[in-house]
């Protein structure tokens, strides 16, 4: 293993069946490392179909790994239909296998799924474990409800192969928001192995070219990957169409994965609402919710830290099915006080959504009842490399004004 810190190299797994959330949180990690120390390189490996539509930062790169798409019944199948999906599952295997053995990483993070995508990664976690190299799983604030993650973890043994393979666990989230393994029999090696390290907090992008839409008086309306989207703005849109006094101009942003049927719909229907202007995709997202008035979304792990990070007002209507994480992470930041919910089937009458979008342009930001509520992640994670990777020779790069 390289004893510099300013030598090392940083392998990161992100395997991306379904939205964006997992490459995102990768990319955010990431960013904030290479920016924090000179000559740290971080390599990611992603299965999201639109890995190379983001900007990365020098010493920051992807492999793309062949896409495999996660079902709303929560089956994978291939992108290609006319590859098998055991064979496209061999693959991946194969190319993550390769790609640790060629790029010989001080430490491997791997995102969410312990093992990978249907143990994809346990043959990597061996030889990587074999060559002393630092084992990192990083969880969410919220997993998913805990009867039906016992029950996918004890089909595949999941706590027992953490216990062996992994030197920590990583929680991205504060340990008084929510404990993702709660409701769980968890070994107490694995209990010792858990670090809450914090929300990861967000910032704007220093993109040469900034997006377009980062001005203005605007609701945002977004659903991240979009894949699952549909429900939410089709209520977003009835909510204008029922209500005259809705006059606040909304900015619904589709997502990448939304079936085009889906997104020809929508921008049919709401040709005739002049409040209400719909984009397919940006990424750069960060700008867009810094510039929002307010936000609605499902709540995934993104877009709250990005709502937090800029202190917007909230509304939330979480998915449901085939997880429960966002309905509890909704649920938990709903009873703190910091976002409005709305169930579903409360969103699909118009006239409740046409209300609470009213009421959101007077809600309090989050920061008036979470005010010891820390976003410290990424510094917390920053310190945890450098004292891994010898802090007395890693040399710790000061801001451009300092």
């Amino acid at each position: 293993m390289s004893t510099r810190l300013n030598d090392a190299r940083i392998l990161m797994y992100s395997h991306d069946s379904f939205g964006l959330g997992h490459l995102r949180r990768c990319r955010t990690i990431a960013h904030a490392l290479v920016e924090d120390y000179r000559g740290l390189n971080v390599l990611i490996i992603s299965g999201a179909t639109i890995a190379g539509a983001f900007d990365y930062r020098a010493r920051v790169d992807f492999v793309k790994i062949p896409s495999v798409i996660k079902l709303r019944n929560g089956e994978y199948t291939s992108l290609d239909r006319h590859i098998d999906l055991q064979e496209t599952l061999k693959m991946r295997r194969s190319i993550i296998y390769h790609t640790a053995e060629s790029f010989q990483p001080d430490i491997f993070i791997v995102d969410k799924e312990p093992m990978g995508l249907r143990g994809e990664v346990e043959e990597t976690l061996t030889y990587l474990k074999a060559k002393g190299t630092k084992l990192v799983i990083g969880l969410r604030d919220v997993m998913d409800a805990p009867q039906l993650l016992e029950a996918e973890w004890k089909r595949n043994d999941v706590l027992s192969k953490i216990e062996r393979y992994y030197d920590h666990v990583w929680v991205y989230g504060p340990p008084d928001f929510h404990d993702p393994l709660m409701g769980l029999d968890v070994p107490p090696k694995v209990r010792d192995k858990m670090d809450f390290v914090g929300f990861l907090q967000r910032s704007k992008t220093q993109s040469e070219n900034p997006s377009q839409r980062t001005d203005g008086d605007y609701i945002l309306v977004t659903t991240g990957g979009g894949g699952d989207g549909s429900e939410l703005i089709d209520d977003v849109i009835n909510a204008y169409k029922a209500d005259p006094e809705l006059t606040q101009k909304a900015l619904i942003v589709l997502g990448p994965y939304m079936p085009g049927e889906q997104r020809q719909r929508f921008m049919q229907n709401t040709s005739d609402i002049p409040h209400i202007e719909i984009i397919e995709f940006d990424n750069r997202m960060e700008d867009i919710v810094a510039g929002a008035k307010a936000v609605v979304s499902m709540g995934g792990y993104n877009t709250v830290c990005e709502i937090l990070s800029f202190d917007k007002p909230a509304l939330i209507v979480p998915r449901i099915v085939p997880r429960e994480e966002q309905l509890i992470r909704a649920s938990r930041a709903s009873d703190l006080g910091l976002f409005d919910m709305l169930l579903p089937e409360e969103a699909e009458d118009p006239q409740k959504m046409a209300q609470a979008l009213k009421d959101l342009l007077h809600r309090a930001p989050p920061s008036a009842n979470g005010k010891n509520l820390k976003l410290d992640g990424l510094e917390n994670i920053s310190r945890r490399i450098a004292e891994w990777l010898q802090p007395e020779d890693a040399v710790k790069v000061l801001p451009a004004s300092a």
